[in-house]
């Protein structure tokens, strides 16, 4: 099993998958060999490149696979944000035109939307998803709701629309493909970005990932692959209309040079986002850890079994007179958020949490909307879950 494989689950409670996942030992060996492998073939030699090559190839088609794309629409990344950032700023935008972003998003996607704004004289709209938490069993409803905060939202000079596919405060599950459909019926349909770094490992990604026009993912959330590599699946019109934006030499069709005045000097596919030298031996650790998740079930199956926990932990957190969960139904996959109920403890969201990592119980606080954050995985133990709410209740009443 999975959880058997990853030496950061041995010693502790963890809840903290939606931050980053552990590493399994049979990636962090794969990481080891392909770093000998190189030495012995030599780090910059004619005979490490085919080695290299490949490598960056059966990855690039593994994740293409799971996202439902073409190779030539997946682009590798170092993590979401940059999966995020590097199309986004590539895109063209005219000034006056208006940039829609929901009320969920990471700041770190959000403060380049707020920088590309200023630079380019571009408006910034709210789309507000973060009252809607009707949670599993009410998703025909947040369909329906997101859809019409969409309709409520656009202008006629809408040209971007920035949701992420699970939310990361509040847990609740963006219905993307009907975002997608609706942003078609558009004179001038908007791009479509999305954060998907909740996504990959967790929950089924294809059709989502083949709907929008960027999808930004990482491997070391839910797919417990090591920190630094991710990827982005890019939809054809933006392979078509976006400009490379940091550059270097793996977005080149000819990395061997550049000359003044070539009028195509970047790749036509995903390679133009790449930029340059990046660590080979992740790739390998990230295939392997995703090979061992794919041991666990297939996505649907594990989707099935992290749900059958986080509706657990929402049922318990539920009893509990000093916590209420964010989301008003069983979550739709493994974040479970949560908010205290006592107005006169005197311990913050961020001390509680400390507190009950000296306990050896990991969870996490986070600002906007205030709460507290447990992920349940594949790898969670339903014992764990008793575990967590004896420690919080433990934990709360000896602060009031």
């Amino acid at each position: 099993m999975l959880r058997d494989l990853c030496p950061a689950l041995s010693n502790k409670t963890y809840f903290n998958y939606g931050g980053q996942g552990p590493l399994p030992t049979p990636a962090l060996e794969a990481i080891s060999l392909s770093w000998q492998r190189i030495q012995q073939l030599g780090p910059f030699t004619t005979e490490v490149w085919p080695f290299i090559g490949r490598e960056v190839n059966s990855t690039r088609a593994l994740l293409a696979q799971l996202c439902g794309v073409a190779p030539h629409r997946l682009a590798l990344s170092e993590n979401v944000t940059t999966g995020c950032v590097l199309p986004l700023w590539g895109l063209p935008f005219d000034p006056g035109d208006r940039l829609l972003i929901s009320d969920c998003e990471h700041p770190g996607v959000v403060a380049a939307c707020h920088e590309l704004a200023r630079r380019q004289q571009l408006q910034i709209d709210t789309l507000p998803v973060k009252q809607i938490r009707g949670g599993r069993d009410h998703q025909s409803e947040t369909e329906t709701a997101v859809l019409k905060a969409l309709e409520q939202s656009m202008h006629p000079n809408s040209r971007l629309v920035v949701l992420s596919h699970l939310l990361w405060n509040t847990g609740q599950l963006m219905p993307i493909e009907a975002v997608a459909a609706q942003l078609q019926n558009q004179s001038q349909p908007p791009y479509l970005l999305v954060d998907a770094a909740q996504s990959m490992g967790q929950i089924p990604v294809k059709a989502a990932a083949k709907a929008a026009d960027i999808y930004a993912f990482t491997g070391h959330k839910w797919a417990c692959g090591p920190e630094g590599l991710g990827g982005v699946a890019l939809s054809e019109r933006v392979l078509c209309e976006a400009s490379p934006t940091l550059i270097g030499w793996r977005s080149l069709q000819d990395e061997s040079r550049a000359v003044l005045g070539d009028p195509d000097p970047f790749h036509h596919d995903s390679r133009r986002f790449e930029v340059a030298t990046s660590c080979v031996p992740l790739l390998a650790g990230l295939r392997t850890s995703l090979e061992v998740l794919e041991r666990e079930g297939s996505a649907q199956q594990r989707l099935e079994r992290i749900q059958a926990l986080s509706g657990q932990l929402w049922q318990e957190l539920m009893a509990m007179p000093t916590v209420t969960p964010l989301l008003e139904g069983p979550p739709p996959a493994g974040l479970v958020s949560f908010s205290l109920n006592v107005e006169s403890a005197t311990s913050t969201p961020a001390e509680l949490v400390k507190r009950l990592g000296n306990e050896g119980i990991w969870i996490r606080d986070l600002a906007d909307p205030s709460c507290l954050r447990a992920c349940t995985h594949v790898c969670t133990q339903a014992s764990e879950l008793t575990n967590l709410v004896q420690a919080l209740d433990q934990s709360i009443t000896k602060t009031t």
